[in-house]
């Protein structure tokens, strides 16, 4: 038997969004992986990077050689990066540096913002994003070294902006749990985004750090439909364990955001005020949410999964989308990126707010220090006599 392949020329880049009346096929590149080939991962297929001159399409000839092909496993490589902290100046998000222990993610939210980045790599944003992943063993040290520059100015370090920190492969090689480590050493304040009942492993560290006023963490909650979860997030814990997390993190004392992130219209748009209900009832005192956001790949690759799982609201969602988005899928406006703009997005805002009020969340916004920073030692340096 033999395995036939094709390559096409890749489109633009950006491709126009079609009127809301018309939507599109999927670009004719983007063929779907068989279903058990990809069990338990989120996207549907694994299109080349957009910056690949081709596309490589494998095929059926006949021969039924696709069935010879095996399931997608997760591989990861090291990543020999020299620096680990990474700086930002989006005027829109809190913070301007953040580290990012992993590259990939298999967590495999289908709606997942950084799967573009993947194509840096020469690799897919689809299946390759969740399944090819990158760690950063070297991360503690590069961090305590960074941290020991003349130059370095503290400010909170988010973690969790781009993968999941406490994704699964975390469990082994605890390259967290080593950032954490020196940042308590060095007393430097941190902010952890997750989806993952993982973090609570850290409490130790947290628990101490949160006590001067150095460690918060949030963890997102898209749905607290068990079915649709395990289906648009799933390798990333279970609503229910996502939310005994907040509840063990909340009575140790640290700080803790729920994030219902994404929202997505017509889809969980609709479980607002339960999932800000069973937080608040788990100790949470703060909240927040984000608009769904379609970025390059991403549009092609949820609009793949709503397809193939939700047929019935595809076309209900990208109006909606559409209308919070000036009538494209995704509008990368400072500003309005994140909450989208227009009647349906002002709505979601509206309703998010209210619950925060009825419940009693954000009357108090915790804040980090920096007082207690203290570079640590580079290796054979002198003692100082003051």
């Amino acid at each position: 038997m033999s395995r036939a392949s094709s390559a096409l020329k890749r489109p633009p880049v950006t491709a126009p969004s079609e009127p809301v009346g018309a939507i599109s096929p999927f670009p004719a590149i983007e063929v779907a992986i068989d279903k058990q080939r990809r069990r338990g991962r989120g996207a549907q297929s694994n299109d080349s990077g957009r910056y690949e001159a081709e596309a490589r399409v494998a095929f059926d000839d006949g021969w039924q050689s696709l069935d010879e092909l095996p399931p997608f496993k997760t591989t990861v490589a090291l990543d020999t990066a020299r620096k680990v902290i990474t700086r930002n100046d989006s005027p829109d998000i809190g913070f301007d540096r953040s580290i990012n222990p992993y590259r990939g993610c298999e967590h495999g939210c289908v709606y997942c913002f950084a799967r573009p980045t993947h194509a840096y790599l020469g690799l897919s944003p689809g299946l390759d994003f969740e399944s090819r992943l990158f760690a950063k063993p070297d991360a503690p040290a590069l961090l305590e070294k960074e941290l020991a520059a003349a130059e370095y100015e503290p400010k909170m370090i988010a973690i969790g902006t781009n993968t999941d920190p406490y994704q699964p492969i975390e469990r082994e090689r605890k390259i967290m749990r080593g950032i954490l480590e020196v940042l308590e050493k060095t007393g430097h304040p941190v902010g952890i985004v997750t989806k993952s009942a993982l973090v609570t492993r850290d409490i130790d560290i947290l628990a101490r750090m949160a006590k001067r006023q150095l460690a918060k963490v949030a963890l997102s909650v898209t749905s607290l439909d068990p079915k649709l979860t395990r289906t648009m997030e799933p390798r990333a814990s279970s609503p229910e364990k996502r939310l005994e997390a907040l509840k063990r993190l909340s009575e140790a004392g640290i700080p803790t955001t729920v994030m219902v992130a994404p929202v997505i219209p017509a889809l969980n748009d609709m479980e607002i005020e339960r999932i800000l209900d069973a937080a608040a009832h788990a100790g949470v005192k703060e909240a927040s949410y984000v608009m769904l956001r379609l970025p390059l790949e991403v549009r092609d690759l949820f609009r793949e999964w709503l397809m193939a799982n939700y047929p019935d609201r595809y076309r209900h969602v990208f109006t909606l989308i559409r209308d919070m988005r000036g009538g494209r899928d995704y509008d990368s406006q400072w500003g309005t990126r994140m909450k989208g703009t227009g009647p349906i997005a002002w709505m979601i805002g509206r309703r998010f707010e209210t619950a925060c009020a009825r419940l009693g969340l954000n009357k108090r916004r915790s804040k980090l220090t920096i007082d207690h920073f203290e570079k640590p030692e580079k290796a054979g340096q002198q003692l100082s006599l003051f």
